[in-house]
């Protein structure tokens, strides 16, 4: 049931408005009140349009960072509830806030990017409820009593950073007999409250502190805080020194030629100044309203000597709760695996982004379609993708034609790449709309997910079926397709070996095969004959014109032959085991190294296995040469990248547009990395059922894997002991599991704890 808001939104009055390049000055918000008897119980609910820290007595409230978060603000705004019992005392009181712009006013998107997407005003909407020990109840709000007056926070944007002046701190502003007579009245915003709903995903927090591994003086003489890690978040600064001096905070994911490398940054300017009040003490400073992707800062102004215990990363991201992991005896790929456990908390700050450094961090589908299984393994993501596919299914409805957007929030952007006009049909990207929910049943064994998404899932295979026609090919037109495929140039990142026709009519294929399944599992007969029939008359076409016979493709790429075999385009056991070795070889005649793009990397070493190559798909994942995931492991990389070649082998950048250090989409070969070396799945929505299949190889001598499922934790364990596989197995209550290892019979277990011996290799009679 909605919250009956009594509060009204405020705003601070207006302020001059600084250049358009520069970020906007944070506001302070205040009032008073009293509790007129002792509390027996407080009860707080608070949003805002921006970002926002409520105080209660001097006291910050929750542990939340740039609250309320971001959603798709004009159809759901979230709102958080807070139990304050123990802040509030009887008598007088006081509360107040900082407020400033986050995603709700800020600038974002790219090239230049765009402000005031949501609206003009930041705002504050505040409701306190007191309960009495006699039984009585009072309500307090946000409202024209309130009073604003300036912050020390005198600029923060998400891309430009945060300027603080300490000299301008209003100590005790939100205690009870703070002078406010020189702070000016605030004014009331209208707002539709209809929007609001309470929180229903994880929030921001501050998750772990960073020390630095190194503090050096770059050639130019500059000093560089070196973390070891690429990580999302701020620094946190201990600082003694005259009043008035500024220390500035640059903040960067690599070095080139020994000083920090911000070009990847774009427009994001990433920089943090703090202007000290002289303290003698000392004085400690942690940015409230903003957060940079790095791995080195650059320190400028600093008073004397640099102590490296002075200056802390704190890092940030939406707080999910762990629930799997990997390691074997290949150092590399444990580096590897720990580079995709990075990029995701990095991407995962309040709404699954491409990248949390340069002028972007958006919500794009396609990067959070292919890497959504292993989220789902490393991270719970159930509640935080649930409210993101509920923000994508409101912005879809804004389209008449029931396309998803590209990425959610949708926002207006400047793009690097000639897009077409309005909301473009985007292979992949828009299909999250279809696969996110399935995934999310899979690993969850969540039917409502699929219920709540049903219409968004069937608008747009509805939309695709109107694009494609009755000849059901489509996709001939602009499209991201296999998006950084690693010929295509610095320049042209969606320049793919793979048509992008091949790419669309595939995925068409797929995701109408998954709604067709999903319509089923709802008890929508009809719907299922139907998409059934659809995809079905898609993987014809995609046979009819794709197809050349034998398991052989006219497109002859790696990306083109794992979307056949992964989306079940070839059917047939010979076809499908031509195309698998069709696919092996043109693995071998690239020596191994990748050839695939955002699409086609997810699915090749799936492909390779399902088709019996499971030894082409290790020399696949462990190919040190670039393109492969082990050249950025041996390159230094402690994140995935957005680019196979980010860095080039010289140590210099990439020098295209796009050259994140921080992107999780290649990253999704941890999947297979969980399944195949691991050999831990789910055979079963939910993982009612395991299904426990390692196939060792690349000289690995043991690996192991545990996730925590709806049901329990789940292991799985092997080695390699004197030609024999030795595999441990725990299975949760309630849960079965299927063991298939090379050379033995498969075998059903129940729960507890198992354990198996099998010769290794097999006897290959």
């Amino acid at each position: 049931m909605p919250h009956p808001w009594t509060a009204r939104v405020i705003t601070p009055r207006r302020q001059p408005e600084p250049p358009a390049t520069a970020a906007r000055p944070a506001a302070l918000l205040r009032t008073e009140f009293t509790a007129r008897s002792a509390v027996a119980a407080a009860r707080l609910h608070v949003t805002a349009l921006g970002v926002y820290e409520l105080e209660l007595n001097g006291t910050v409230v929750g542990d939340h960072v740039l609250a309320p978060g971001w959603t798709s603000y004009r159809h759901r705004h979230r709102y958080q509830v807070f139990d304050v019992t123990g802040l509030v005392r009887e008598g007088r009181n006081g509360w107040g806030a900082h407020l400033a712009d986050g995603w709700y006013r800020g600038l974002l998107g790219f090239n230049g990017g765009t402000r005031d997407i949501y609206g003009t005003d930041t705002g504050l909407l505040a409701e306190l409820r007191v309960e009495y020990a006699d039984g009585t109840a009072e309500t307090v709000t946000t409202g024209e009593h309130w009073r604003c007056g300036p912050s020390p926070v005198v600029a923060a944007g998400l891309y430009e950073g945060e300027e603080y002046d300490a000299r301008r701190e209003q100590a005790g502003f939100s205690e009870a007999g703070f002078d406010d007579s020189a702070w000016q009245p605030v004014r009331v915003l209208e707002f539709d409250t209809a929007v609001l709903f309470p929180a229903d995903s994880p929030p921001v927090r501050r998750t772990e502190s960073v020390a630095p591994v190194a503090v050096t003086t770059s050639p130019a003489g500059r000093t560089v805080v070196d973390f070891g890690q690429n990580l999302v978040g701020r620094l946190r600064i201990r600082v003694r020194g005259e009043a008035g001096r500024t220390v500035t905070l640059r903040h960067a994911e690599v070095l080139e030629d020994g000083e920090l490398c911000t070009r990847p940054l774009r427009h994001a300017t990433a920089t943090d100044r703090y202007t000290l009040r002289g303290a003698p003490e000392g004085e400690e400073w942690e940015p409230r309203f903003t957060f940079h992707g790095f791995r080195y800062a650059e320190i400028d102004g600093w008073p004397g000597p640099l102590d490296p215990a002075d200056v802390t990363a704190v890092v940030l991201h939406s707080d999910l709760r762990r629930t799997g992991w990997f390691s074997c005896s290949d150092a590399s790929l444990d580096r590897l695996h720990e580079n995709v456990v990075w990029g995701m908390r990095g991407n995962f700050v309040d709404v699954p982004t491409d990248c949390p450094q340069r002028d972007e961090r958006l919500g794009w589908t396609g990067d959070v379609q292919v890497f959504a299984p292993t989220a789902a393994f490393l991270y719970d993501v159930r509640d935080l993708l649930r409210s993101w596919l509920r923000d994508l299914a409101a912005d879809q409805g804004d389209d008449p034609r029931g396309v998803p957007p590209v990425f959610s929030p949708d926002i207006p952007v400047i793009t690097p790449v000639p897009l077409p006009p309005g909301n473009p049909p985007m292979t992949g990207w828009c299909d999250a709309a279809v696969i996110v929910p399935w995934v999310l049943y899979e690993r969850y064994g969540d039917t409502e997910v699929l219920r709540a998404q049903y219409p968004s899932m069937r608008a747009w295979i509805d939309a695709v079926d109107r694009l494609a026609g009755p000849g059901r090919i489509w996709g001939e037109g602009f499209q991201f397709g296999d998006w950084l495929d690693p010929t295509a140039p610095a320049d042209d990142p969606g320049r793919a070996m793979t048509p992008s026709a091949l790419v669309a009519t595939a995925y068409f294929a797929h995701s109408c095969r998954l709604l067709a399944r999903t319509a089923h599992l709802l008890a929508k007969t009809d719907d299922a004959e139907h998409y059934h029939a659809l995809a079905d008359s898609v993987r014809d076409a995609f046979r009819g014109r794709f197809h050349a016979g034998g398991g052989r493709l006219t497109e002859e790429t790696q990306t083109a032959y794992a979307l056949a075999l992964c989306f079940r385009l070839l059917e047939d056991h010979a076809e499908r085991a031509e195309a698998g070795r069709r696919l092996a070889g043109l693995v071998a005649e690239r020596d191994h190294r990748i050839g695939t793009g955002f699409l086609g990397t997810p699915l090749v070493c799936e492909a390779l296995t399902d088709t019996g190559h499971v030894d082409t798909a290790y020399r696949l994942l462990t190919q040190r040469a670039c393109p492969s995931w082990l050249y950025q492991v041996d390159m230094g990389a402690t994140t995935v990248w957005e680019r196979w070649d980010s860095m080039l082998p010289d140590g210099s950048v990439n020098p295209g547009e796009m050259t994140s250090f921080n992107h999780y989409a290649f990253g999704a070969v941890a999947d297979w990395i969980h399944r195949t070396v691991a050999g831990l799945a789910p055979a079963a929505p939910g993982y009612r059922r395991l299904l426990v299949r390692p196939r060792p190889g690349a000289g690995l001598t043991w690996a192991r894997a545990a996730h925590e499922t709806p049901h329990g934790r789940a292991e799985t364990g092997w080695r390699l002991d004197a030609g024999t596989l030795r595999v441990d197995l725990l299975v949760p209550p309630g849960v079965t599991a299927r063991v298939e290892l090379p050379g033995a019979e498969p075998v059903e277990v129940g729960h507890g704890r198992h354990a198996f011996d099998t010769p290794f290799p097999p006897d290959p009679r």
